[in-house]
């Protein structure tokens, strides 16, 4: 059960809040500078079609700044072996059409521990980070350098993806990139690829089409390469991430993401998808700032 937990936490939470889903933002182009919207979602966590947990996502877009706050905890029959909680937020700027992170923040707590930590953030790279517990001394670990702390982004920046162009959103270009990602005690690469389109529709909120994703998961630093969980995710091909979008911006986020597990598939999938424009800011003159 801890494997699949780690699996779980991996691939949907971080790659994408906790699937995986950093990068840096140069190929964003000008559409974003001006973009402004928010999103209120929640999520429902299954694995094997067994309710595994539940969560809520708010993303807010303006003008010149951008925040994200994920929260989760485990729901249904696995409360019964174990509990958990969670919560992730990053705050940052916008500037020139890139979401740039300054602040990154995590908390997970279970039954037996507890896991946090903070970074702050200037221009893609890492300037202060700190994480309690430390990871474990082992000597098969990969070390982490000051080099592995530039050209990054957070976790959750990672997630709100920028789809280049002025045109239609929901193309294969919202899918190729590659996230450089650290989060506080491991350095990774995820790569996505376009799969296919596909349509959704949410008990509140968003209903139409969404871009599916295939993603590979590349250790850089930080792991022990020998770990079962670690040799697992690389060799996987078939995880996903649905991605949809938030309105009044060309940022997609993920939507739905399927990961296999040996106990069933593990599925975050939303359950409320409301997103809108934010209204443009008035300026000091009384017009609108677009």
């Amino acid at each position: 059960m801890v494997r699949i937990a780690v699996l779980i936490r991996f691939a949907v939470l971080r790659a994408v809040p906790g699937l995986v889903l950093g990068m840096m933002i140069a190929d964003a182009g000008s559409g974003l500078a001006h973009a402004q919207g928010r999103l209120d979602a929640r999520y429902s966590v299954t694995l094997g079609g067994v309710p595994f947990g539940k969560g809520s996502w708010m993303i807010d877009v303006r003008e010149d700044q951008y925040t994200a706050v994920v929260s989760g905890a485990t729901a249904g029959l696995i409360r019964v072996f174990a509990t958990g909680q969670g919560s992730s937020a990053v705050r940052g700027t916008v500037s020139r059409g890139q979401l740039i992170p300054s602040s990154y923040a995590s908390s997970i707590v279970t039954d037996t521990k507890q896991d946090d930590v903070r970074m702050a953030m200037s221009n893609g790279t890492v300037k202060e980070y700190a994480a309690e517990p430390p990871s474990v001394p082992n000597p098969d670990r990969v070390p982490l350098t000051e080099a592995h702390r530039r050209g990054v982004n957070d976790p959750m920046t990672a997630t709100l993806m920028p789809v280049p162009g002025t045109g239609d959103t929901f193309v294969p270009e919202a899918c190729p990139r590659k996230l450089s990602i650290f989060d506080g005690r491991m350095r990774y690469d995820l790569q996505l690829a376009f799969k296919r389109l596909d349509k959704v529709k949410s008990e509140k909120g968003y209903q139409g089409t969404v871009v599916v994703c295939a993603i590979y998961f590349s250790p850089v630093a930080g792991h022990i390469p020998e770990r079962a969980v670690i040799k697992y995710l690389i060799a996987l091909r078939d995880i996903e991430v649905w991605l949809a979008p938030i309105a009044g911006t060309r940022l997609m986020v993920p939507y739905r993401a399927t990961i296999p597990t040996a106990l069933g598939l593990g599925v975050m999938q939303a359950t409320q998808f409301i997103s809108a424009p934010q209204p443009a800011r008035a300026s000091a003159s009384g017009s609108k700032v677009q």
